[in-house]
Formats: structure tokens, C-alpha cells, sequence
């Protein structure tokens, strides 16, 4: 069974992959290389914080307007 909930102020993969609109692989990508960080929950369900992957979501949407 997977994680519905993450706890305040925190998102969980799949909610992290929704809000960015990238795949799985894509996510473990992102935390491969140290652009987003898992903040809390555990090694098979992460929870990310919703600042970091707005931040990311930010710099996306700058790079897609210029």
C-alpha cells in the first residue's frame, strides 16, 4: 500500500511528481543528483518539503518563459 498523506508543509512522491510533471524515474533523477532532497517519511515512501519542490517548480517555469 502506498503513502496518501504527508505530513504538514511536506508532499509525497506522487504528489511531488504531479506538482512537477515528471515521471518516477525523473524524481529519483532529481534526488540522484542533489536538486531535491527527501525531508522526512522513509527510504521506500519520502516525503519532500513543498518549498523546495515549489522553488523547483519556479525555476522550471522560468526556464519554459524565457
Amino acid at each position: 500500500m502506498h503513502q496518501l498523506y504527508a505530513r504538514p508543509g511536506h508532499l509525497t512522491a506522487a504528489q511531488t511528481r504531479e506538482a512537477l510533471g515528471i515521471t518516477a524515474g525523473a524524481l529519483r533523477n532529481l534526488v540522484y543528483r542533489g536538486r531535491l532532497r527527501p525531508s522526512g517519511g522513509s527510504e521506500r515512501y519520502p516525503e519532500f518539503a513543498a518549498a523546495d519542490v515549489a522553488a523547483i517548480a519556479a525555476k522550471r517555469a522560468d526556464r519554459a518563459s524565457a
